[in-house]
């Protein structure tokens, strides 16, 4: 079977506007570029045409998610996201560094909110993140806790890209590492050197994800930072249990 043909305008756009979407607030442009690595001047371009079609908004600052672009009514995030962003915010906080959630939705996993802490880690929301399970903490979090046919199909789909020279390219390896009886899942150093990765899985309500914090590597992890993790997956637990939906 020959390979699907790509556009490679298109790709970009559609990072732009899932970094706007996962983003609290107002997105600078110059953020967005290095969010997505995607030099300025295309950034640029591409935010006038995404704006002039509606997907995304000029706000002061920069850019919010545009009327085109809107969820639908019925789209359980909708409901969501206003109720897991101050979960997101008081663990950035606390932890002192960029928090995550990602959701596992149609066979993929989707990173669908961002916080970041001003004084801590800048989010650094690398390319491919939601392609690249095996090599993150919320990936291997949310695989884990699928039945060994969804994994197996995710993972034939994917492949285990040598990111680091500390990322899991042995399927075998990877399969022993998920079948491991734990709370809390851990990157180090496998999908950016220099940053490592916590999280625990979250499901309730129909939704299954992971919620995630990223930190300097050479940051020592403490038995606080898994508890202030672990809290901020029961919290959100909670809230998913509120819900009756399946996305």
């Amino acid at each position: 079977m020959s390979e699907p043909t790509l556009i490679g305008s298109v790709q970009k756009a559609l990072r732009l506007l899932q970094t706007v979407a996962a983003g609290d607030g107002v997105m600078p442009a110059k953020k967005l570029a290095r969010l997505t690595d995607l030099p300025l001047p295309t950034t640029y371009h591409l935010l006038r045409t995404l704006t002039f079609e509606g997907y995304l908004r000029k706000a002061e600052g920069g850019y919010l998610i545009g009327p085109t672009a809107v969820m639908a009514p019925e789209d359980p995030l909708k409901e969501l996201l206003p109720r897991i962003r101050p979960v997101l915010r008081s663990l950035a906080a606390e932890l002192g560094g960029a928090t995550y959630l990602s959701l596992f939705d149609a066979g993929e996993i989707r990173l669908v909110a961002i916080a970041e802490e001003p004084s801590g880690q800048q989010v650094d929301l690398w390319v491919g993140v939601q392609e690249s399970a095996h090599a993150t903490a919320f990936g291997k979090a949310i695989l884990a806790s699928l039945d060994a046919e969804e994994r197996a199909d995710y993972l034939n789909r994917h492949d285990l890209y040598d990111l680091t020279p500390h990322t899991i390219t042995s399927r075998g390896t990877l399969a022993r590492q998920l079948a491991d009886d734990t709370s809390i899942w851990s990157d180090e150093q496998e999908y950016l050197l220099g940053v490592s990765c916590l999280a625990a899985p979250v499901a309730g309500g129909g939704l299954r994800g992971a919620v995630a914090v990223s930190l300097p590597a050479q940051r020592p992890v403490s038995p606080g930072d898994r508890l202030a993790l672990s809290r901020a997956a029961a919290r959100l637990r909670r809230t998913f249990g509120t819900l009756d939906i399946t996305i």
